[in-house]
């Protein structure tokens, strides 16, 4: 995989419909806020779904595509849940099982809500299909998306601002390799 045309892409991308890709982030930061993350796994797989048609067929999102996925509401949250308490479990146990717990979520559910949204796959299905996809071209170029996409999120998270743009840039550049995968 080139990893290099994927972020030359997300790059090209991101800069050809910045303004409606922060005007679509901006609305899915101030609606997970508002309902204290209820609607964030919702918002967040139509925020997907939209980029998706973004990469494919150079479609430009659309605000109320944040809001095309509810269907997905209760399998979203119940996952959520499932995840929060796993993940506090193994704080509480201590760092490193809770740490751990985060990495394998992170590293088995990459391509969750892709799959769930694009390929219409159920909660399970789709876990299981994101895991299928992280070890089959091989685990470390894995790892390296799963790096990329959280060091770009991360940075921009550190500044207010800086999300409304790199959000953007890694949701592209996690979809981008997405679409070249399930080809």
């Amino acid at each position: 995989m080139d990893l290099k045309k994927h972020v030359v892409t997300a790059w090209k991308l991101t800069l050809e419909f910045i303004v409606p890709l922060i005007l679509m982030t901006l609305v899915m930061v101030v609606v997970s806020v508002v309902t204290i993350g209820i609607l964030a796994p919702v918002t967040l797989a139509g925020y997907m779904q939209s980029l998706l048609s973004m990469v494919r067929e150079g479609r430009e999102p659309k605000i109320q595509d944040l809001f095309s996925q509810m269907s997905l509401f209760l399998p979203l949250l119940l996952f959520g849940l499932v995840a929060f308490i796993a993940t506090s479990i193994g704080f509480m146990l201590l760092f490193i099982p809770g740490l751990l717990v985060v990495i394998a979520l992170t590293y088995c559910c990459l391509y969750m809500l892709p799959l769930m949204t694009d390929k219409r796959l159920g909660l399970i299905e789709a876990i299981k299909e994101s895991y299928r996809m992280a070890v089959r071209d091989g685990i470390g170029e894995h790892i390296v998306v799963a790096i990329l996409f959280l060091g770009i999120s991360g940075i921009g998270s550190s500044f207010i601002l800086g999300s409304l743009f790199t959000q953007p840039l890694a949701t592209i550049f996690l979809l981008s390799v997405y679409d070249e995968k399930t080809r």
